[in-house]
């Protein structure tokens, strides 16, 4: 039967006709395994995505400067400057004038000629702290009333000069201990030295207190009540300080050179400040009113001096220097320079003291030694003297036991 059916052509008909497969069309095929414009760059931004950048590569340590600058407002920030010169050159004006405050109000001045004739150097410290902006200045004014106000003036300088080493003393004794925290920093940073404009130049007792100074403190000269002086007066007189100054070979703040990298306005700003040395300055704290504008000056009838004007004199730049560009300059070369040098010098003696002990003792052990090595002569001595009485009596001992008696009866 078998054999029959397939013997029949219609099964084998059937039989040679296979079943079609399932293919999917090309245009699909390639739809679905060819990715698209937008799916390749979807893929192209997850791959950039994934691949490291230079931010992913960042450490960390460049903010640092941020780190140190959030911890140094924190903290705050000390200067200390001392003001010295004659009575009535303005120095309480002028420090009035730099920090719009009063400062002396409470000041009482001599009454009577013999008070200046017998008057001494006094040291007057005022204290205030002043902030701007978030950042905290604590100020120390070091005011010296009474300097070379006495007819003797030959020892005006030495309150000065001890108040220096005192601070100096004070910070080495307190980095020294065991406690070394917040230590507080109260030596002077710089010395604003007033300098009269009646004179022509410095004074004897200028150059000798300046000389007294300028290996301890930082000095700036200034040329007090500039107002005094017509341009032509206060540019010779500035000339005539500056050859006296090379001259006497004194060492005032020398300004730090400019970095390459600084930009040409801040490099000629410090040109500015260089070539204004000494500053020519003038200090009022009146307010006048000058073509409808308040501004602080003095009003005389030939017209009217602006404190802030930098045609009319210094005190801005002296300001700008003193606060805003090299305040940290000057603490920084009072800590390297001034302090270290204070510091060698007080080790020295300390060595030299030291040594000076070492040898006074070493002397008086060696007198010691001495008087040690007299009395064992005097001792042995006094020892083979008895020995020689013992050897002396046992020899009279022994003459009398061999010697032969005497008869008592005499026969």
């Amino acid at each position: 039967m078998f054999r029959n059916l397939k013997a029949d052509p219609k099964f084998s008909r059937c039989q040679e006709k296979e079943p079609a497969k399932r293919t999917r069309p090309s245009d699909m095929t390639d739809r679905q395994t060819r990715p698209n414009a937008a799916s390749r760059k979807l893929e192209l931004s997850k791959l950039e995505e994934e691949k490291p950048s230079e931010d992913d590569e960042f450490i960390g340590f460049a903010t640092l400067p941020d780190q140190v600058h959030r911890k140094a407002v924190k903290r705050g920030f000390e200067f200390s400057f001392m003001v010295v010169g004659e009575t009535g050159l303005g120095k309480s004006t002028l420090i009035n004038s730099l920090f719009l405050t009063d400062l002396y109000k409470d000041r009482k001045f001599p009454t009577h000629i013999l008070d200046n004739a017998e008057q001494t150097t006094d040291i007057e410290r005022k204290q205030l702290e002043i902030e701007e902006k978030g950042v905290k200045v604590r100020l120390s004014v070091v005011d010296t009333p009474g300097f070379s106000e006495a007819l003797n003036g030959d020892e005006s300088w030495k309150p000065i000069i001890d108040y220096v080493d005192r601070q100096f003393e004070q910070y080495y004794q307190a980095e020294s201990g065991v406690n070394r925290k917040n230590i507080q920093d109260s030596r002077v940073h710089c010395c604003l030295y007033f300098i009269s404009p009646y004179g022509h130049g410095l004074k004897p007792i200028d150059i000798f207190m300046m000389k007294k100074l300028h290996h301890k403190v930082n000095i700036i000269p200034l040329i007090a009540k500039s107002d005094t002086l017509t341009p032509k007066e206060k540019a010779r007189l500035k000339s005539k300080i500056l050859d006296q100054i090379e001259e006497n070979q004194l060492d005032i703040y020398k300004f730090p050179e400019c970095d390459s990298d600084e930009d040409e306005e801040f490099k000629e700003q410090d040109k500015e400040l260089k070539a204004a040395i000494p500053f020519a300055v003038v200090g009022s704290n009146t307010v006048v009113e000058v073509a409808g504008k308040k501004v602080r000056g003095r009003m005389y009838q030939w017209g009217i001096v602006e404190v802030e004007n930098p045609a009319h004199c210094d005190f801005v730049k002296l300001r700008q220097m003193l606060i805003s560009t090299h305040m940290q300059d000057l603490k920084d070369i009072t800590s390297d320079i001034h302090y270290e040098n204070y510091r060698a010098e007080h080790l020295e003696a300390q060595m030299k003291h030291s040594t000076r002990e070492r040898t006074k003792l070493k002397r008086e052990s060696m007198m010691n030694l001495g008087k040690l090595e007299d009395t064992d002569n005097l001792i042995a001595q006094k020892d083979a003297e008895i020995q020689r009485m013992q050897e002396m009596l046992a020899k009279m001992q022994a003459q009398l036991q061999t010697s032969p008696r005497t008869a008592v009866n005499g026969t």
